[in-house]
């Protein structure tokens, strides 16, 4: 859908330009704006290098495993169907510490691991199991005490104080996890008793 809507998008900023004569400005802003993007995604690969680094030298210590540990009785009410999969439990703890630390790029790949986990024990592989469901709204309003790659963002485009959205996030997400997970439960509760 999206792949429709950008081209129709940029032929009408184009024909808009033309009658205004404002093609030049346009076309200023197309070269300024693959500029800004590049600079942007050297920012992000240097920020999601780092985090990827550090996860992966925390998934071989002893550290993922403690926190894993003390994940456990969150993820044991989150996930009840994952109670003796340690595996799965593992890679969503990772997982869920990676938002934590607010690396949603990096965290991208650790969900996906644990998705793939969660499906091998789905008894039906062509619909969602309760755990994936959520899963998907954990991941989707993640609690973040760290926003790194907004914080990334800021410093980027010469914020004043990158940091000052750290307490509104802190808020955003608390709400966003506590409303998504307790929609879920209820959904989870009503679809068991159809």
């Amino acid at each position: 859908m999206l792949n429709k809507i950008w081209p129709i998008f940029i032929i009408i900023s184009y024909v808009y330009a033309i009658f205004n004569g404002n093609v030049e400005q346009i076309n200023n802003s197309v070269f300024n704006s693959t500029s800004s993007a590049v600079e942007l995604s050297i920012t992000f690969l240097g920020t999601i290098c780092l985090w990827n680094g550090i996860m992966k030298i925390a998934q071989n210590t002893s550290i993922i495993p403690k926190l894993t540990k003390k994940l456990k009785p969150i993820i044991n009410f989150l996930f009840p169907e994952m109670k003796k999969n340690e595996k799965a439990k593992e890679e969503i703890s990772m997982n869920i510490i990676a938002n934590v630390l607010g690396l949603g790029n990096a965290a991208t790949p650790l969900g996906l691991k644990a998705m793939k986990t969660m499906q091998e024990e789905n008894p039906k592989k062509d619909t969602v199991s309760n755990s994936m469901a959520m899963f998907i709204v954990l991941n989707t309003a993640s609690l973040q005490l760290i926003p790194t790659t907004v914080i990334a963002i800021r410093a980027s485009l010469n914020s004043a104080n990158p940091t000052q959205i750290i307490l509104p996030v802190w808020g955003a997400t608390i709400v966003a996890a506590i409303a998504g997970i307790t929609a879920t439960k209820i959904f989870i509760k009503k679809e068991s008793k159809k």
